[in-house]
């Protein structure tokens, strides 16, 4: 089959927004990357607070992060989108929500319901990630902590998470790249991240191979970038002898 490849159609002038194409797909990316970071703070903080309830003593603490987990991970990325941006808004009290449907730009709106939920669904699986750290740890490095006079919570801070953080960088860059790669689902709430710009520019101007060698590659790098940048950070924290560490 014969391709009629044609990449000067990214320097085209755009048919609206004072741009070309290729300013779309810039516009796209630098939404994605943005969605991304965001989403991602949330479920690093709320994945970990969960994964640490997850593994103390206390059942109702424990029970509260299994409920989190099976909620979060078992209902499908797609219906979790509508949900936090046509249902949950209608939940709020009135004042808040008349704040979000109303004063807020429809982009605005759109961006924070993708951070929102695309964090608390990357969360649960973080929290998982945290938990099998944190129990893969010899046993005696939390009563170690609890026999110098470390409080529980002092103990996980200080002992148990650090050496949890350094197991589980690999899965939590898996995790990372599925986050990325998850953002382009915000598109189908309206969100106008890079798939969305590809679906604009395929409308436009009908050239699908060039539009989606483009995304394709662009979804690439970054995935790249991340890759290089968590295997430098592994190398740099790891401990020698200890935990794979030469």
């Amino acid at each position: 089959m014969s391709v009629d490849w044609n990449w000067g159609i990214f320097l085209q002038e755009a048919p609206f927004g004072n741009t070309t194409y290729l300013g779309w797909i810039i516009s796209g990316l630098q939404v994605t990357i943005a969605l991304s970071i965001c989403a991602w703070i949330i479920a690093f903080i709320v994945g970990s607070l969960f994964g640490v309830l997850r593994t103390v003593p206390n059942k109702f603490l424990s029970g509260l992060g299994t409920c989190y987990v099976e909620l979060f991970r078992n209902v499908p990325l797609i219906v979790q989108f509508f949900i936090w941006y046509l249902v949950v808004p209608e939940l709020l009290p009135k004042d808040l929500s008349n704040w979000f449907k109303m004063d807020l730009d429809p982009n605005i709106q759109f961006f924070l319901s993708s951070v929102i939920c695309l964090g608390l669904f990357t969360a649960a699986r973080v929290c998982e990630q945290i938990r099998a750290a944190i129990q893969s740890l010899p046993r005696g490095q939390k009563n170690a902590g609890l026999a110098m006079g470390l409080t529980l919570p002092q103990t996980y801070r200080c002992v148990l998470l650090p050496n949890a953080y350094r197991v589980v960088i690999p899965p939590m860059t898996s995790e990372m790249l599925n986050l990325v790669k998850n953002s382009a689902i915000a598109s189908t709430i309206g969100l106008v991240d890079m798939a969305a710009q590809a679906g604009k520019l395929l409308d436009y101007s009908s050239h699908a191979y060039e539009t989606f060698t483009a995304i394709t590659l662009a979804y690439a790098g970054i995935c790249l970038v991340i890759m290089l940048a968590m295997n430098i950070l592994e190398k740099k924290i790891r401990l020698p002898g200890n935990l794979g560490g030469r």
